[in-house]
């Protein structure tokens, strides 16, 4: 009677657990538990076949800062069954309660060691990725799912530790469960990052395409590139990219080009800023306080000058051909007109001090690097206020002064670095292996070091590409990124690299896994700062370079233990 009334209980009541293993529940009339829940940190994937954890969490916080963990179910009945959650006791907090979606992964990515691996067990298959705007749900038989739960903790919030509980309702007749776990809030204040900068690509013809709407002369553009925007300062990218010129190799329909370019007679130019300041200004009210501008150049070789277009009727043609040469008269002419009125434009919206340039996308060796230094000439002529960054890898860019900033891939950062020369860091489709990456199956401790090592390793900015390049690979056709994140190009464009964002409804931003831990290691980033602890700290010990780095969740959890648990070090909003 008594084990009756117990299994009764638990059907009707909500029930917090304290022990280590999941949380194995019943639900009705069923005779044996047939859900179990538990709880995971923002540093595992919960793919469709994951197997139960522990109940136990301990989450420790910054002030000022953000935290993030998993709710998780699995489902071992033999019917689908409806759930949805909520987070409680986190009322003086802010928090967001999102789904984790699941996208196909048809392969892995190629040349990678298995250590470097996620989710061995369960890829080809389906990976969580998307983070949706919605709690509730139909979990399928035999089958794991999560919650993804997002606590942002005021600079004011008072230290010490809370109780939280995440409730999870399961079934029709909504049964009612509850976890708990313990959030630490540390008296640290995180301050905001300095002298470390960050740049993702953006890409406005990604938005009128795959959301049919019309281009700059559509209201609801700007809106859903408002939140865009948003999103990317919101995670750590402090630097917007302004497409004043569209910057593909591709001939587009409707390229993504700001700057209106007329031509009234041949070889005159007119140019109209409008949509530039309309832009530029947009992003000054949303807070970005840099601004990079587009290749003047197009990339891999220095070949020729990067596609502008003027308009004809409704159409967008290019000034001149696809394979004009990279010096022709024809386009050193129109650089003489162009460059005074672009410095005039930086001038009067005080622009020019937080500006980016880019001379050409990289470039490689050989007649490459004499391409460079030929462009790099013309533009000390011609624009000598114009200093410029560039994706390349070749020390040589560093060692001659090419370029003012060199971007080197991360796995050829050791040379910069070994010469002493300043430079940011980028990697995009490569390196796999070992380096570090963050694709869809790039282990998220793996992610998450990101900022570690470019503290350790003096980086003094980071590059990517891919925000939210939506199309499929060099073409106008709009992919769908819910079902190849290839962008139909596997296995040369490894799942994930292209995008770190869905498309969500009504031109809602949704944040990817990826995305949320790379903002988290961002923050690790802005703590070390904060407490001042030396690039060179002997913590860093086991930092060699970018693909000699500890993966383990654990050294994450006590590295940022030892500084947010350490007395003398912390600091507080008085103080700051």
């Amino acid at each position: 009677v008594l084990v009756v009334a117990f299994v009764v209980f638990l059907a009707l009541n909500p029930l917090a657990l304290n022990a280590d293993e999941a949380k194995r529940v019943t639900l009705g009339d069923e005779k044996e538990p047939t859900v179990e829940l538990w709880l995971a940190s923002s540093l595992t994937r919960v793919f469709p076949n994951t197997k139960p954890g522990s109940t136990k969490l301990e989450l420790l916080a910054a002030r000022n800062g953000t935290v993030s963990f998993q709710a998780c179910m699995r489902n071992e009945r033999v019917w689908s069954l409806l759930v949805n959650g909520a987070i409680e006791g986190s009322e003086s907090l802010g928090s967001q309660v999102r789904l984790v979606g699941l996208v196909p992964m048809p392969h892995f990515t190629h040349n990678t060691p298995p250590e470097d691996l996620d989710g061995l067990d369960a890829i080809p298959g389906l990976v969580p990725d998307p983070l949706l705007p919605a709690t509730e749900f139909r979990i399928g038989p035999r089958e794991s799912r999560s919650y993804w739960i997002t606590l942002k903790i005021p600079a004011d919030a008072e230290p010490g530790k809370r109780e939280l509980r995440f409730k999870f309702i399961l079934g029709d007749h909504k049964h009612e469960f509850e976890l708990p776990l313990t959030l630490d809030i540390s008296p640290f204040v995180i301050q905001p990052r300095r002298d470390f900068h960050v740049i993702h690509w953006w890409r406005g013809e990604a938005t009128w395409d795959y959301y049919k709407t019309g281009m700059f002369e559509d209201p609801r553009w700007w809106e859903i590139t408002r939140g865009q925007l948003k999103n990317t300062l919101a995670h750590g990218s402090d630097v917007v990219y302004v497409p004043m010129f569209f910057d593909r190799r591709e001939v587009f329909k409707r390229p993504c080009q700001l700057l209106v370019v007329e031509e009234p007679e041949p070889g005159k130019y007119k140019f109209d800023w409008t949509e530039v300041k309309r832009f530029t200004d947009m992003c000054k009210e949303i807070g970005f306080p840099k601004f990079e501008w587009s290749h003047l150049w197009i990339y891999w070789g220095v070949e020729h000058p990067i596609r502008i277009y003027k308009k004809d009727g409704d159409n967008y043609v290019m000034l001149w051909p696809e394979d004009e040469p990279a010096f022709s008269e024809t386009y050193l002419n129109f650089l003489r007109q162009f460059l005074p009125s672009f410095h005039e434009f930086l001038l009067e919206e005080n622009l020019l001090a937080d500006s980016y340039f880019h001379l050409s996308d990289e470039p490689g060796e050989g007649q490459h690097v004499i391409n460079y230094k030929a462009a790099r000439k013309v533009l000390h002529e011609l624009a000598p206020w114009m200093k410029v960054m560039d994706a390349l890898s070749n020390i040589e860019y560093g060692r001659q002064g090419l370029t003012d900033i060199p971007v080197p891939l991360v796995d050829s950062a050791q040379a910069y670095i070994d010469a002493g020369i300043s430079h940011w860091v980028y990697y995009c489709c490569l390196p796999n292996g070992k380096w570090l990456n963050r694709f869809l199956d790039t282990p998220l401790p793996k992610i998450r070091m990101s900022g570690w090592l470019f503290y350790h390793l003096k980086a003094e900015g980071f590059l990517h590409w891919g925000y939210n390049y939506w199309h499929m690979m060099a073409s106008e056709n709009i992919g769908d990124p819910y079902k190849d994140s290839s962008n139909g190009d596997w296995p040369w464009i490894p799942y994930g690299d292209p995008f770190v964002v869905y498309p969500g409804k009504d031109g809602e931003t949704l944040d990817s896994i990826r995305w949320e831990v790379f903002a988290e290691s961002l923050q690790d980033y802005a703590i070390l700062q904060t407490m001042g602890i030396k690039p060179d700290d002997p913590m860093f010990a086991e930092l060699k370079s970018y693909a000699e780095f500890p993966r383990s969740e654990n050294w994450i959890n006590d590295a940022i233990a030892k500084i947010l648990k350490a007395p003398a070090q912390s600091n507080s909003v008085e103080q700051e």
